[in-house]
C-alpha cells in the first residue's frame, strides 16, 4: 500500500505509528530479530519518500527478547538509524497500569521517537501542546514572567495512562483491539508536528486512534491496516465519532 501511495505522488505531513513488536501477538507473525529489523527499515524508508521537506514521523516502541542477550531490549536500540529521517529526540511515555513483574521490576514505559526529515526546518507548534500546569505561574525576573503564560514545555517525559481492559478498570475509549493508543497521546503528537488541513498517516491503523484525533482535529488522514475485523472496526468507530461530534454540534446551537 505504501508503494501504492508513492505512486499517486501523495505528500505526507505527519507520519506516526506503533508496529507490531515481533512480540507473539495475534496480528503478527513471529520473524528472527534481524528479519524484523530489515522489515521495519524497509517500511520506514518508503514513510520517508513520502514525507513532506518539513514533515516529521513519530514511531512507537516497546520491548522484544533478543535470544541469548536479552529478555526486554528496547526496539529503539535497534531501529533508531534504520531509516533516512534525522532522530530529533526520544521521549518516554509512562503509565501506571501494565503487567506485574516476579522476577523483574514491571514496566511501565514505552518511547516514542521523533524524527523529522530536515533538522534544520520542520513543523513543531509547541505553543498548541504547553503544559498549563506550572508550580508558579506568576513568577517574574526583572519584571517579567518566567513562563509562558500558555503554559510550559511539556518536556520528553509523558504521563499519560494507557487504554485498559477488564470488567471495572476498562478505559472509556477502548475497542477491541489490543494494543490501542490513549486518544489523549496521538493528539499531542498530532497538535505538535503537523497544522490544520494537513495529511497525517498510520500505516498500521489498527483501531484508529490516530485517525479519529487526526480527524477532530482538523487533520486529513490515511490509514492502513491489513486485518479486516480491525478495519470494520475502526469504521464504526470512527462513525460513531462523528454521530457524537454531530450531536455536541446541534446541541450547541441551543446556547
Amino acid at each position: 500500500m505504501l508503494a501504492r501511495l508513492s505512486r499517486a505522488e501523495l505528500c505526507i505531513d505527519l507520519s506516526l505509528t506503533s508496529p507490531p513488536y515481533n512480540i507473539g501477538k495475534p496480528y503478527e507473525d513471529m520473524l528472527p530479530v534481524a528479519e524484523y529489523v530489515d522489515w521495519c527499515s524497509s517500511w520506514m524508508r518508503r514513510i520517508y519518500h513520502l514525507t513532506s521537506p518539513t514533515g516529521a514521523f513519530w514511531l512507537n516502541l516497546g520491548y522484544l527478547e533478543v535470544p541469548m542477550k536479552g529478555l526486554c531490549v528496547p526496539i529503539p536500540y535497534l531501529l533508531w538509524d534504520r531509516s533516512p529521517f534525522y532522530l530529533l529526540q526520544e521521549i518516554v511515555w509512562h503509565y501506571g497500569a501494565g503487567v506485574s513483574g516476579k522476577k523483574r521490576l514491571s514496566p511501565r514505559n514505552e518511547k516514542w521517537l521523533f524524527y523529522v526529515k530536515n533538522p534544520k526546518q520542520y513543523t513543531f507548534n509547541l505553543d498548541d501542546i504547553r503544559d498549563p500546569n506550572v508550580k508558579y505561574p506568576n513568577q517574574k525576573k526583572n519584571g517579567k514572567f518566567r513562563c509562558n503564560p500558555l503554559g510550559k514545555n511539556p518536556s520528553d517525559v509523558w504521563s499519560f495512562p494507557k487504554v485498559t481492559t477488564g470488567t471495572k478498570r476498562s478505559s472509556k475509549e477502548r475497542t477491541a483491539h489490543p494494543a490501542q493508543f490513549p486518544l489523549e497521546v496521538v493528539e499531542r503528537i498530532i497538535l505538535a508536528s503537523s497544522n490544520m488541513g494537513e495529511v497525517v498517516i498510520d500505516p498500521f491503523a489498527g483501531s484508529c486512534s490516530a485517525g479519529i484525533a487526526a480527524v477532530g482535529l482538523g487533520r486529513m488522514f490515511v490509514g492502513i491496516e491489513i486485518d479486516r475485523h480491525y478495519c470494520e472496526m475502526a469504521v464504526e468507530r470512527f462513525e460513531n465519532f462523528m454521530r457524537e461530534r454531530q450531536t455536541i454540534a446541534n446541541e450547541s446551537l441551543f446556547f
